[in-house]
């Protein structure tokens, strides 16, 4: 019974401040509860991703003399598997061919040959161009050495037997040529093998009746592999357990066939790298997310400890009329048990209940309602430990006059006295000068193929200088109020007006209370701002990966028999078309080493794609473009291409280009100018750019390649539009940023950050006003006695007004100076650190100023709503001076 009375006394009596407790509780359990659950769905769409990604799981190849039916029977009877194909290499030597008055030949080449419905258990393996989708099928840049087309012959040059003629009957793309000729059984430090210039793809029937005989004679020349899918829906969502299970199987497989048979395990070597990325996303949503928990703990605890003075007097008041510690004990906890059980309800129902509302957050059976439990364990023991650790401390102390003391002398604190929040910001320096000069990357793309590499101690920087704001604002607010200067009755002159000197007096001696309000508001607004800029600095550089892998918002591929600009003046009319401009794709050998090469108008490129200054080394794009066109034989190399032959800017290269009147390659002086980073559409490493009038005139054809298009509006609608130019020409590819996004989207810039920072933004404004408003409010509830002693003895309820206004007006200055020079450097720090997640990297912080103001406008409207609530009120003061 003394408990119900308890609680209803203090329901009646102590109602907001019992509600700000709940309220902080269920704001920490619904941010910890969406932030576990959005990372476990960022991990099973990771993962889906991944694996929707690898055209061919794994790639069996079996050793000379193996027994074939016995593997595969042993693969048949392996459940994870779905269904297995036979592919056929062979080595040539060359392939011939006559066309147009003259011959051309190529050096070593590879034929292959596909089983019976292969292509349709693996449909990314081939994209056709032209002629037939059956026969015999040539490659297309083979096709562009030999000049050949459907209906044209070609000679291939077995090794040690005479050559054999072929009927070329279709021309298609190998997109997954990477893969689809890997050397199988390579150690794991062996550099990735390019895959074979020339190509042609026989029917397996006409392969054996070809090859058969160089197999017999030479088997060296000769391989075979079984191309497997596994079934996907048999592996665990998340990317670690699955990559386990799959490089188990494989190795499963690798013991029963007894080592006739090497496992390429593409799959598994696709959940590796995305194991890393999944540890990164950890990270990176706990630097996003975990202040905003951590900023709603410290906001219970200070909601909660706002009442200390007169739930210490209550209880000094209680051990007079004999109750004993562990009576006082029980009665804290069942306060506690009243806010910890209501604010960690309504935080679980918060968190369901938005949980359709985040994009990319979905409940994966098995795991939410674990995840749900232990959040809601952690606001129940958060309830209790802000409410039982006071009372647990007041009761050590040793007499009752002590614990009703309501004036103590206040030491400084500890971490004052040892300038910690000033070691942290230097060892916040410290970290990030190390990580930021040897030039971290958290992205390592050797050869084009992304992989990860997450240095967890970079982001001890942003953590320990995150503390130390919170620490500075707590020491230099706590300097202002206490030593009541010139500086502290100028901020509250406008409030305060001829009782200044009055009310600063009387903040002097808030000190404590005032300075935790302010770094409070300040910690919310820090988070708000932090997120914020991140979020859109990070948003605003997907798009420009996407738009740079893509080439422009949408981008028409063709080929050298069927350039896309032959159709430029149909897509330039298109009604959603801003620019569209042609790109020169074609390929030039520097050495020995065969590289892209791009032929630009570089006045005009700009119109139909963005051109980022950090593309290029001078850091200028402008400049250097300009440089581009007034040097007609100018071109810019990648760095790779720079740094592996040792050019210097000025030299003169020979580049040998195809030239299209005798079909042969012939040497081209170039002159090096430049450094290109990146490039839109250019692979990573090695690449050329240089003016396509020049290449036009030294190889005889002005044809470009490319179309590059940017769009009035929505890219997606744009490439629609262009999809139906070409609805009967499926040598003509049509891609938009949309969809490059979401390719490049199994990688790091892949983890769709929108849902989660939508969420942790409205938390943010959230807490900024409770933190503004709560705080204050709590604090003028708390000495409504002292203003009802001041009404009593003459004081005007404008001249009451002043004190707090004046309160009011320092929470806001405090916590915008603070939280805004906090939030900008958090964010400025993060996006430093975070520089190789973005390709490339961002030239400058994209800053939301509509979202900023409005988290400022709410936290001024908390704090105003928070001043004209505590106002006292006419003719009811009386009431107060019977408070304790």
């Amino acid at each position: 019974m003394m408990f119900v009375l308890w609680i209803r006394g203090v329901l009646a009596h102590r109602l907001a401040r019992v509600a700000g407790s709940a309220v902080g509780i269920a704001l920490t359990v619904a941010l910890l509860a969406i932030l576990a659950l959005f990372l476990v769905s960022a991990g099973a769409s990771m993962t889906s991703r991944a694996i929707s990604a690898v055209p061919i799981d794994w790639q069996v190849q079996l050793v000379p003399g193996a027994d074939q039916d016995s593997i595969q029977k042993t693969l048949e009877q392996t459940a994870l598997i779905q269904t297995t194909h036979r592919v056929r290499y062979a080595n040539v030597a060359g392939f011939e061919a006559s066309t147009g008055g003259t011959a051309q030949t190529t050096g070593p080449g590879q034929v292959i040959a596909f089983d019976e419905n292969y292509l349709r258990d693996f449909p990314m393996e081939i994209r056709f161009l032209s002629g037939s989708r059956d026969g015999v099928l040539i490659a297309q840049q083979t096709a562009a050495n030999l000049h050949v087309g459907p209906g044209d012959s070609v000679t291939i040059q077995r090794i040690d037997l005479p050559p054999l003629t072929a009927k070329v009957d279709g021309v298609v793309d190998l997109p997954d040529a990477d893969a689809l000729f890997q050397a199988v059984g390579q150690p794991p430090q062996t550099a990735p093998q390019a895959p074979p210039d020339n190509v042609l793809i026989l029917p397996s029937a006409e392969w054996e009746q070809i090859f058969g005989p160089q197999a017999k004679a030479r088997p060296d020349t000769t391989r075979q592999q079984l191309h497997v899918r596994l079934a996907h829906d048999a592996l665990p969502p998340d990317p670690v357990p699955a990559f386990t299970f799959v490089t188990g199987a494989a190795r499963n497989l690798e013991a029963k066939v007894a080592g006739q048979a090497l496992v390429a395990d593409n799959l598994g070597s696709r959940l590796d790298a995305i194991r890393e990325d999944a540890r990164y996303a950890s990270v990176l949503f706990m630097f996003l997310g975990l202040p905003g928990v951590a900023l709603a703990l410290a906001l219970t605890f200070a909601v909660t400890s706002s009442g200390a003075a007169r739930r210490r007097v209550e209880r000094a008041l209680l051990r007079v009329r004999g109750a004993a510690s562990r009576t006082i004990l029980a009665l804290s906890a069942a306060e506690a048990t009243v806010a910890a059980v209501a604010g960690t309800v309504c935080g679980v129902a918060l968190a369901l209940w938005s949980s359709p509302l985040v994009p990319g957050l979905h409940m994966i059976p098995g795991v939410t309602v674990p995840i749900l439990g232990l959040v809601a364990a952690v606001g129940l023991v958060t309830g209790f430990v802000a409410y039982l650790y006071p009372a647990w401390r007041d009761m050590r102390l040793s007499t009752v006059s002590a614990a009703r003391r309501s004036v103590d002398e206040v030491a400084r604190p500890l971490w004052q006295r040892l300038w910690l929040d000033a070691l942290l910001l230097l060892a916040a320096s410290l970290f990030f000068w190390q990580s930021a000069s040897t030039g971290y990357q958290i992205v390592l793309a050797p050869e084009g193929v992304a992989a990860t590499a997450v240095d967890y101690k970079a982001f001890i920087a942003p953590a320990l200088f995150w503390l130390g704001t919170a620490l500075l604002t707590l020491r230099l607010s706590n300097s202002v109020i206490a030593r009541n200067g010139s500086f502290l009755r100028a901020l509250i002159r406008p409030a305060c007006g001829v009782l200044t000197p009055i009310v600063a007096a009387a903040l002097s001696r808030q000190t404590r209370r005032l300075t935790a309000g302010i770094a409070m508001t300040a910690l919310a607004i820090s988070f708000a701002v932090s997120t914020a800029i991140f979020n859109a600095t990070y948003n605003a550089q997907s798009r420009v990966d996407a738009e740079l892998t893509n080439g422009a918002d949408v981008t028409v591929f063709g080929t050298s028999e069927k350039p896309a600009d032959a159709h430029l003046t149909a897509l330039a009319a298109l009604p959603d078309t801003a620019a569209a401009e042609p790109m020169q794709h074609r390929f030039a050998y520097v050495g020995a080493d065969l590289q892209d090469l791009y032929g630009i108008d570089p006045l005009r490129i700009g119109r139909a794609t963005s051109l980022s200054d950090a593309y290029f080394s001078g850091g200028n794009a402008a400049a250097t473009l300009a440089k581009l066109a007034a040097t007609r034989d100018g071109v810019l190399l990648s760095e790779e291409t720079a740094q592996d032959f040792q050019l210097e800017q000025g030299d003169t290269i020979n580049l040998r280009l195809m030239n299209t009147r005798d079909h042969q390659y012939h040497p081209l002086p170039f002159k090096f100018i430049g450094v290109a980073r990146e490039f839109p559409t250019a692979p990573k490493d090695s690449f050329l750019v240089a003016n396509a009038s020049y290449i036009a005139e030294k190889t005889g054809s002005a044809a470009s390649e490319y179309v590059l298009m940017r769009a009035k509006g929505d890219p997606v609608k744009l490439s629609a539009q262009a999809s139906t130019l070409f609805a009967s020409d499926p040598s003509m590819k049509i891609t938009n940023v949309g969809q490059a996004a979401h390719l490049i989207g199994s990688s790091l810039t892949a983890i769709d950050l929108a849902g989660l920072t939508t969420i942790e933004l409205v938390f943010a404004v959230v807490m900024a006003a409770a933190a503004g408003g709560l705080m204050l409010a709590l604090g003028l509830i708390e000495r409504r006695r002292n203003f009802a002693i001041l009404s009593a003895i003459g004081a005007t309820r404008p001249q009451l007004s002043a004190f707090l206004w004046s309160e009011g007006l320092l929470v806001i200055a405090g916590g915008i100076f603070f939280g805004m020079l906090s939030g900008i450097a958090t964010a400025w720090m993060l996006v430093k650190l975070l520089t190789g997640v973005f390709d490339p990297p961002p030239e400058a912080l994209s800053i939301p100023l509509d979202y900023i103001g409005m988290v400022l406008l709410l936290m001024v409207a908390a704090v105003v709503t928070a001043v004209l609530a505590a106002r006292p009120p006419r003719g009811h003061d009386a009431e107060y001076l019977r408070d304790l």
